[in-house]
């Protein structure tokens, strides 16, 4: 009777873990607990960055909204509320590269919104 050594499946798991670990310092890299710890700590991290990028994003975005919008002489708060009072609904990713590509069109937008632009 020959012994079961799983075959494809649990090589492709293996090879799958190992392909990950490459680049990895020293036993990362060649034990396989150590290897396998180390993968899966970085998949975990992974998962969590994926979702810390959007937050990271739109923080920027209202950072460079609220930076046009005081040039204009408002703050965010004013201007994001101006803009849902007028129904104009525009979403802060545009906003924020409209306010650096295209700063008369942030303004026109100000405008429409019903904030009277100082300078």
């Amino acid at each position: 009777m020959a012994r079961a050594k799983r075959g494809f499946k649990a090589r492709r798991r293996r090879n799958r873990i190992r392909e990950f670990a490459k680049g990895y310092r020293g036993g990362r890299a060649t034990l396989w607990k150590a290897m396998v710890e180390t993968v899966r700590h970085a998949w975990r991290f992974a998962t969590w960055h994926r979702r810390e990028r959007k937050r990271d994003f739109r923080r920027l975005w209202i950072i460079r909204i609220n930076a046009a919008a005081r040039e204009i002489g408002t703050t965010y708060s004013q201007f994001i509320h101006a803009l849902t009072q007028a129904n104009i609904r525009i979403d802060r990713k545009i906003l924020a590269d409209l306010a650096i590509s295209d700063p008369a069109g942030f303004k026109a937008i100000a405008t429409q919104a019903g904030i009277k632009a100082q300078a």
